[in-house]
């Protein structure tokens, strides 16, 4: 996960004492000086005020949809110097496209239309929600007239009752304002988006479809910079929790730590990577936490995931006596269909607030980033476990040398993907098999890594590619997406080549949805096969930068690579890959075992 939060450090200094948090988990603070500036009449629009607001907190790309409710409040979004209006192909890749920009510049935002828009783009929110995003859902609404009355508007579903759309942004996000008036407008705003950094979770703003081009004298002089107290921790309680997890440690033979996702939202990542430094214990990762940490520390041991963790990772941590996990989630899916070997009573659970250690004490009010800060300067040394691990651990093999001509294999695929990265790039992983053989690479330092595993909606990597390589032109994406999964949202790659982005996208053919065909075969696994390279070719149609290639052989892969790396590197690279449909990880096929049997237990007895 990408540590640079990109345009936020060039903020214009309007900015202090800002807040945000990128997806390293580290605080950024940008304090500069403000001094209020009256705005010239043409500036003092709703719509106006809204984009200051977004380019403050470190916005300067919107992905849109225009609808009629939202066109006039377009029109004054993109007048404002430094925001850019990037058009999807639909709602749904807007809100993945604010998701994948969020994961590298803290925030993001997406603009849609009253209700057919709203309700296209939720499942991206709730997404963006389940990952602890902070995201700005902008829907154009109805005119502020037609509340009260008893209207029925086009985009409804027929009844004088404009809410609809409110409640179902409500399970999905942490704050809601609908704006149908100016007198308060302001405030709506401004509570959404000081909201949603301080929760780290999407809100949803309406704004009426005739105010956003009206001036107010509350839009008249320069907003004040968003300002947020520090959460503090319950220093009593620190106290108390870091006597008695450093005396379950010290006690312990042969302890481990453990990362979870939640670091980036506790903004612990640094912290965390202090307290491994000074304890010695080896240092795993769950699987949506990858490249949260640095995985060039001398102790990282790789990814934990039960049955499925990279080599001898789990053989280290489940054999442990003592074990500290760091804003794990442990759901079916990162406990393999629930099976962990792990024992309550020899964990130490460290969550954003709270602390609980074994079965009990549990202690609340303590921010993770203090307890694990000082909880390093606690604990004694002991490199045990990381010792065990370095002798039981072997190198990993390579592939098979392919034969000539030899038809392709996913193994030899991601040998090569491994030999392309570097700080320079970022990985992005679609749900299924790159799941798993993406967690096998070894990330250098500064690469960038993201996926979605805790909502895991299939298509999800189209739309974050888009917003993720808008928010860090300046690294190469690689996007690993299978075929299945790519015939959900493959038209935004024309938005992609249309904003000149230079991703490199490996589309995996193996003929159908092979993660479920892994956890529950059947017919409708199969899906119709297309001209993947010729579709991306007719959504290039001769603008833009774009060039494709179909691979089914080692040196035609090797030849793709160099290309898409050498003179095309300014290209948005297409690299169709055919390989077996049989052609899966092992873990995989583990992983789909244990699911398959978590889903299909008999029901409770009544």
């Amino acid at each position: 996960m990408d540590t640079k939060i990109g345009a936020l450090d060039a903020c214009p200094p309007t900015c202090t004492d800002l807040y945000a948090a990128p997806s390293n988990g580290a605080v950024s603070t940008i304090q500069s000086s403000f001094s209020p500036t009256i705005i010239t009449p043409l500036d003092t629009t709703l719509g106006r005020y809204l984009a200051h607001r977004l380019i403050q907190i470190g916005v300067t790309d919107i992905f849109s949809v225009p609808g009629d409710f939202n066109l006039t409040l377009l029109d004054h979004l993109i007048a404002e110097p430094g925001l850019t209006n990037v058009g999807c192909c639909n709602e749904l890749n807007a809100g993945y496209a604010a998701d994948g920009y969020a994961r590298s510049r803290g925030v993001g935002a997406c603009v849609v239309t009253f209700t057919v828009g709203g309700l296209s783009v939720l499942n991206a929110i709730a997404g963006a929600y389940s990952e602890n995003l902070p995201l700005i859902c902008i829907v154009g609404g109805p005119i502020s007239n037609d509340y009260g009355t008893n209207r029925i508007l086009h985009h409804t579903i027929g009844l004088p009752d404009f809410s609809q759309e409110l409640r179902c942004f409500r399970t999905v996000t942490c704050y809601q304002a609908v704006v149908n008036n100016l007198e308060d407008a302001h405030e709506l705003i401004d509570t959404a988006i000081s909201t949603s950094l301080k929760e780290s979770k999407p809100v949803y703003v309406s704004i009426s479809c005739n105010l956003a081009g009206i001036p107010h004298p509350t839009f008249s002089r320069e907003p004040v910079p968003f300002s947020f107290s520090p959460r503090l921790s319950n220093q009593m309680g620190l106290e108390a929790a870091l006597e008695a997890a450093a005396k379950f440690l010290d006690k312990a033979v042969k302890p481990v730590l453990v990362g979870g996702p939640k670091l980036r939202v506790a903004n612990a990542t640094d912290a965390f990577v202090e307290l491994a430094d000074a304890c010695g214990y080896p240092l795993a990762m769950m699987p949506p936490a990858k490249g949260l940490v640095p995985e060039h520390h001398p102790h990282f041991i790789g990814t934990y995931w039960g049955a499925v963790s990279t080599p001898f990772c789990a053989e280290i941590v489940e054999s442990a006596d003592a074990y500290l996990f760091a804003g794990p989630i442990f759901n079916d899916f990162t406990s393999v269909g629930y099976s962990l070997l792990l024992k309550k009573e020899k964990a130490i659970i460290v969550q954003p607030n709270r602390v609980v250690i074994g079965n009990g004490p549990a202690f609340g009010c303590i921010l993770m980033k203090d307890f694990l800060r000082a909880l390093g300067k606690r604990l004694k040394c002991n490199t045990t476990a990381y010792e065990n691990y370095h002798r039981i651990s072997v190198p990993e093999g390579h592939p098979l040398k392919s034969a000539p001509k030899e038809p392709l294999r996913v193994s030899v695929l991601f040998q090569h993907i491994q030999n392309m990265l570097s700080s320079e790039t970022a990985v992005i992983a679609e749900a299924g098999d790159s799941w798993f053989n993406c967690q096998k690479l070894k990330l250098p330092r500064g690469c960038g890594y993201e996926f979605q595993l805790q909502y895991g909606s299939v298509g999800w990597s189209v739309g974050a590619t888009l917003g993720y390589a808008q928010a860090v032109p300046e690294k190469r994406v690689i996007a690993c997406i299978g075929d299945g999964s790519f015939q959900f949202t493959a038209q935004d790659v024309s938005t992609m080549i249309r904003y000149g982005q230079r991703a490199i996208i490996f589309l995996i053919n193996n003929g159908g949805y092979t993660t479920e065909a892994v956890i529950h075969d059947g017919p409708y696994n199969v899906i119709k096969n297309w001209n993947y390279t010729g579709l991306v070719d007719a959504l290039h149609n001769g603008e833009g930068k774009c060039w494709t290639t179909k691979v089914r052989c080692e040196e035609e892969l090797i030849e793709a690579i160099e290309t898409a790396t050498g003179y095309k590197k300014d290209n948005l690279c297409f690299i169709e890959v055919v390989v077996h449909k049989d052609d899966t990880s092992k873990e995989l096929l583990e992983f789909g075992s244990r699911v398959s049997a978590a889903n299909s237990r008999p029901p409770n007895p009544q």
